[in-house]
């Protein structure tokens, strides 16, 4: 499914957490990253990325919903497929990456038990040494 190009207006409620969560999907979640890795370095994103939705999920009443691990890691994998490409927007990026709408690519590289856990809920673990 394609998206359309987000208007400069979901990025900045995303980016002041005043993104509606029981309408944000995973494509929403990609979409977002994509856009704010375009306008940021990677460091710079993560946090931004990382705050907005830690935002999204206290304002829903679920902070539990955060998980730091899945947050880093599509982040990641977004920034890296990006890192040779010019992407001209959303579109063309998810026509050469629709496997990332797939939320559960991460399963490549971590066994579920280690996703799972309590402390890739809270801070970034790296993938399995041999998945």
């Amino acid at each position: 499914m394609m998206h359309a190009e987000p208007p400069p207006g979901d990025l900045i409620r995303f980016l002041r957490g005043n993104t509606d969560a029981s309408t944000f999907r995973h494509a929403d979640h990609i979409r977002m990253a994509f856009e704010i890795l375009r306008r940021h370095d990677f460091p710079d994103a993560a946090a931004a990325f990382a705050r907005s939705l830690k935002q999204i999920a206290a304002r829903a009443g679920t902070p539990a919903k955060y998980h730091e691990t899945i947050t880093m890691a599509f982040l990641s994998l977004i920034a890296e497929r990006s890192a040779n490409v010019r992407y001209t927007g959303f579109e063309s990026f998810i026509e050469d990456n629709c496997d990332l709408l797939d939320a559960s690519i991460l399963r490549r590289w971590y066994a579920p038990g280690r996703l799972a856990s309590g402390i890739a809920r809270r801070t970034f673990v790296l993938p399995d040494p041999h998945p």
